[in-house]
C-alpha cells in the first residue's frame, strides 16, 4: 500500500466522526456540571421536605419527622461543589495513567465502545432518579458514585480516542479538541434557555441527561461506521504495516535508541529485546514530553482547582436584585470560560510551535 493510492476523506466524513466522538466524550460531563444547581436544591432542607408532604399527602407533623438532621443536610448542599470536584478530578487522574498500560491488554474498541455504553447506562440512571424521591444523604452518596464513575470511563475514553486519532494525519486530533471544546459551550447555552424559559431545576436536569444520553448514542453511531470508511481503513492498515510506527518513534525517541532500531532487521522477530526497546521508548517519549506534560498538568491543577467549585459561588457587586442576577454565573464562569477553551483547543490546527529541535 503506497502513498500514490491514498485515497481522500470524502466530505469529511472522518474527520466529522472524531468530531462527534470528542463531543461526545465531554457534553455528558459539561451537563452533569451544569446540572449542578438542581443536585443542590435537592439536598436542600426545604425543598426535601416539600417534596416528601406533596409526594406522601401527609400532615405537617409526619413531614418533619425525616427532616430532623437538618445541619447534615445542609452541610451536604454546601460541600457539594468540592466533594463533586475531588471526585471528578482523582479518578480523572488515575485511570489516565492506567490507561497507558491498559492499552497494551484491552482491545481498543472493548474500551472505547465499553466506555460509550457505560456513560450511557450512568445518565439513563441518573436521569431516571430525577423523578425518584430519595433521602439526601443517599442521593449525595450515588451521586458521587456516578461521578467518579463517569469520570473514570471518561478518562479511558479520551486516552483511547488520541490513540485512535494516533494513527491518522496529525490534524485528526483537532476535531477532537473542538468537538470537547464545543461541548461546554453547548451545555452552558442549554443552562441559559433553561433559566430563560423559567422551567424548574428537575424538568431542565432531566432535559439535560436525555440530551447527553442522545449524543452519547450518536457517538456510538459514529464510532460504529467509522471502519467501513476508506480512509480510516487505509491508515488502520497502514499502521498495522509498520510505517506509522516508525514515524512515531523517529520523532519522539532518541537518535541513540532510533539507530539500534535501524539495525535490526524487519523480518527478523526479536521477543527477548522487544520489552527492553519498548520500555526504552517509553523512558525517551516521557523524557522528550516532560517539560509540555508538566505545563499541562500544572495548567490543569490550577483551572480545575478554581472552576467550577470556586468560581461558581462568585456573586457579583453591579447586579444588585435586577433580573440579570440569575445569568451571572451562567454567562461570566461558565459560557465565557467554555468560549476560550474551545478557542484555545481549535486554535492549534491553525497555530503549531515546534520543538527547538527541529528548528
Amino acid at each position: 500500500m503506497t502513498t500514490s493510492h491514498q485515497p481522500q476523506d470524502r466530505y469529511k466524513a472522518v474527520w466529522f466522526i472524531f468530531f462527534m466522538l470528542g463531543l461526545g466524550t465531554l457534553l455528558p460531563w459539561n451537563f452533569f456540571m451544569t446540572a449542578t444547581a438542581y443536585f443542590t436544591n435537592r439536598l436542600d432542607l426545604s425543598h426535601n421536605v416539600s417534596l416528601v408532604t406533596a409526594e406522601l399527602s401527609k400532615d405537617i407533623q409526619a413531614s418533619a419527622t425525616p427532616a430532623a438532621p437538618s445541619s447534615g443536610r445542609n452541610s451536604l448542599t454546601a460541600i457539594f461543589n468540592n466533594v463533586m470536584t475531588l471526585c471528578a478530578m482523582l479518578p480523572l487522574l488515575l485511570f489516565t495513567c492506567l490507561n497507558s498500560f491498559l492499552h497494551q491488554r484491552i482491545p481498543q474498541s472493548v474500551r472505547i465502545l465499553g466506555s460509550l455504553v457505560s456513560i450511557l447506562l450512568l445518565f439513563l440512571v441518573t436521569a431516571v432518579l430525577v423523578k425518584v424521591q430519595m433521602d439526601p444523604l443517599p442521593f449525595f452518596v450515588i451521586t458521587m458514585i456516578k461521578i467518579m464513575l463517569i469520570n473514570s470511563f471518561g478518562a479511558i475514553l479520551q486516552g483511547s480516542l488520541f490513540g485512535l486519532a494516533g494513527l491518522l494525519p496529525a490534524s485528526y486530533t483537532t476535531p477532537i479538541m473542538s468537538g470537547q471544546g464545543l461541548a461546554g459551550i453547548f451545555a452552558s447555552v442549554a443552562m441559559i434557555c433553561a433559566i430563560a424559559s423559567g422551567s424548574e431545576l428537575s424538568e431542565s436536569a432531566f432535559g439535560y441527561f436525555i440530551t447527553a444520553c442522545m449524543v452519547v448514542i450518536l457517538a456510538i453511531i459514529c464510532y460504529l461506521a467509522l471502519p467501513k470508511l476508506e480512509f480510516y481503513r487505509y491508515y488502520q492498515q497502514l499502521k498495522l504495516e509498520g510505517p506509522g510506527e516508525q514515524e512515531t518513534k523517529l520523532d519522539l525517541i532518541s537518535k541513540g535508541e532510533e539507530s539500534t532500531a535501524v539495525k535490526e532487521e524487519p523480518g527478523v522477530s526479536a521477543p527477548n529485546s522487544q520489552p527492553t526497546s519498548r520500555s526504552h521508548s517509553v523512558k525517551a517519549i516521557f523524557k522528550n514530553i516532560s517539560v509540555l506534560a508538566f505545563s499541562v498538568c500544572f495548567i490543569f491543577t490550577i483551572t480545575i482547582g478554581l472552576f467550577p467549585a470556586v468560581t461558581a459561588e462568585v456573586k457579583s457587586t453591579i447586579v444588585g436584585t435586577s433580573s440579570w442576577e440569575a445569568y451571572f454565573i451562567p454567562v461570566s464562569c461558565f459560557l465565557t470560560f467554555n468560549i476560550f477553551d474551545w478557542l484555545g483547543r481549535s486554535l492549534t490546527a491553525v497555530f503549531m510551535w515546534e520543538s527547538t529541535a527541529r528548528r
